[in-house]
């Protein structure tokens, strides 16, 4: 690229019917100062366009940073609720065991208390039985003492 130095400094050989050196010259730094302007102008876009391009890495990182942040945070979330779950799974089993051997135990008891009320009824049926037999004995000795003490008055 050439620089503004190398139009200024740049010499023209003189011929004969050349043009006019004057208007070569001055047309010459019409062109310099137009051309320092863009040359300037061009190194600052240069410059930003770098500093753009540096700004969009800054954000291409920042972005990445933030997807990798969220990819993180779902996989934890995930985890989280699959352990949530599966603690939840669990206490669910935990109560149904528990709630089974309650059931368990207060059908056993009432089998118990059933087997105790059929052994009592039978106690009773027995000690009935007795009763009435020793009543029946006693009833039978009292009237066979009341048939003798009859017996003897006669």
């Amino acid at each position: 690229m050439i620089t503004p130095l190398e139009i200024q400094n740049k010499e023209f050989k003189k011929v004969l019917r050349g043009y006019k050196e004057s208007e070569v010259d001055e047309f010459l730094d019409k062109i310099i100062i137009d051309y320092e302007n863009l040359y300037k102008e061009n190194i600052e876009l240069k410059d930003k366009i770098t500093m753009l391009n540096e700004q969009i890495e800054k954000f291409e990182n920042l972005e990445k940073t933030l997807n990798n942040t969220l990819v993180f945070a779902q996989s934890t979330a995930e985890e989280v609720t699959q352990n949530a779950q599966k603690q939840a799974e669990l206490i669910i089993k935990e109560a149904e065991a528990k709630a089974a051997k309650i059931i368990e135990d207060a059908n056993n008891e009432v089998l118990r208390i059933k087997r105790e009320y059929e052994e009592g009824k039978k106690q009773l049926h027995i000690f009935k039985t007795r009763f009435k037999t020793l009543l029946e004995a006693q009833l039978e000795a009292v009237i066979s003492s009341c048939e003798e003490v009859v017996e003897e008055d006669e």
